[in-house]
């Protein structure tokens, strides 16, 4: 348990939400292995998360729904996910990427 608890701390620490409140931190820069991804209804928050979720079938399914809903021009410039936020941090969460 010693050892999956610093790994958890540290994901969750990598884990970042920028809100979209104008600071000039907006975009910060991404760790190797990582990628952002713009996830909501409406408001759209930014997420970095591992690039291994990008191999699960969960998460390729939100890939297909976004390819579905925005083709390969999303809204923000970046991967865009359609889904509720609680949903994809509760998906992300099982995956490992949170």
């Amino acid at each position: 348990m010693a050892i999956i608890m610093p790994r958890i701390i540290q994901a969750k620490q990598i884990l970042r939400r920028s809100l979209s409140n104008g600071s000039s931190n907006k975009y910060a820069v991404i760790p190797k292995g990582y990628f952002a991804v713009y996830v909501g209804e409406q408001e759209k928050k930014r997420f970095v998360v591992p690039i291994s979720l990008l191999s699960q079938p969960e998460f390729q399914e939100l890939l297909c729904q976004a390819e579905e809903e925005y083709g390969y021009n999303h809204p923000t410039g970046g991967l865009t996910i359609p889904c509720n936020e609680d949903i994809f941090t509760d998906l992300a969460s099982r995956l490992g990427g949170l």
